[in-house]
């Protein structure tokens, strides 16, 4: 195959999956299928391709290992996984473990999945293309900017614990003190609580992922909300997911991952492009004033650190 074509793999466990979707993506790409995970892992590793769409369910490795496998041997391909189940665990790990740029279920609707993988291929393609250049060095992070936004500031006193001698970390109760911090400092980390009596946090990360891309959100929670969770991913991009009762290790090697991803997209802003997130189909909510204005200033300010 010609290092300059453009390829797509398929996984999944059924031929009847892997003939519909040849079909649906015929004359857009080169489209590799096999029904093997470890199959799929060493066609990543001796050839170029730009985006692994993986089925969950398989009899040799799950979906979430063979894309952990696939990120480990190509960080530039881009990873979806395609699942008919909505199993909460293998969604958080699908955050956690693969990185994944979309969660798409099934049975699938043929216009979104054509519109998620060609997102994928152009991100991919662009990566592809800049390695051919000089990597930029990358500088570890210290002194970034961390916000919690929690009621009972439980997580704050556990981020505060283990980074405040090279971070700063700052906390924020609502949704709008929350605003506040992110119009008038550059954050690098959101560590965000889900769970809040009168605020909607989840739409806040979302929204704040449109409006600033380069800032990382870290949501905990002790919901069992699997479609919230895939919108989320979706529609956020949220970088980990961490369960509730909080794991301080989990939490520790999160903000560290978080961090080491920031600094690479600072030296390298091509990344931000795999931030890019899927319209989010609201219902109109009424903001007042203050929290408009905070969303206009974040939006100018994240603008203004792009062109920078």
């Amino acid at each position: 195959m010609s290092p300059n074509k453009i390829s797509v793999l398929f996984v999944d466990d059924e031929e009847r999956i892997l003939r519909s979707l040849r079909m649906l993506f015929r004359g857009r790409y080169e489209i590799l299928v096999t029904t093997s995970a470890r199959e799929a892992i060493e066609i990543v590793r001796g050839q170029q391709v730009h985006v692994v769409v993986s089925d969950q369910r398989m009899p040799e490795l799950t979906g979430v290992e063979l894309l952990r496998e696939v990120r480990e041997a190509s960080p530039s391909t881009m990873r979806l996984l395609l699942t008919g189940y909505s199993d909460l665990q293998a969604i958080v790990a699908s955050v956690n473990d693969g990185e994944i740029f979309r969660f798409l279920e099934k049975p699938w609707q043929a216009p979104y999945v054509l519109d998620a993988v060609d997102q994928a291929v152009k991100i991919a393609s662009a990566e592809f293309s800049a390695k051919a250049t000089k990597a930029p060095s990358i500088v570890p992070a210290s002194g970034l900017k961390l916000l919690v936004l929690d009621e009972d500031g439980d997580t704050v006193c556990m981020t505060r614990e283990m980074v405040a001698e090279k971070h700063e970390v700052r906390h924020a109760d609502s949704v709008e003190s929350a605003l506040a911090v992110l119009s008038q400092q550059n954050v690098a980390i959101v560590i965000a609580e889900l769970k809040h009596h009168r605020d909607d946090v989840a739409g806040v990360l979302k929204t704040l992922k449109r409006y600033n891309p380069a800032t990382l959100a870290i949501a905990v929670s002790d919901l069992g909300d699997s479609r919230g969770l895939i919108q989320l991913i979706n529609q956020g991009q949220v970088y980990r997911f961490l369960p509730k009762p909080l794991s301080r290790e989990l939490l520790r090697r999160s903000v560290q991952a978080a961090c080491d991803h920031y600094a690479r997209t600072r030296a390298a802003p091509i990344l931000l492009r795999r931030h890019v997130v899927e319209e989010a189909k609201f219902e109109p909510v009424s903001l007042s004033a203050k929290l408009l204005d905070y969303w206009r200033r974040i939006r100018e300010n994240s603008r203004l650190r792009q062109d920078m």
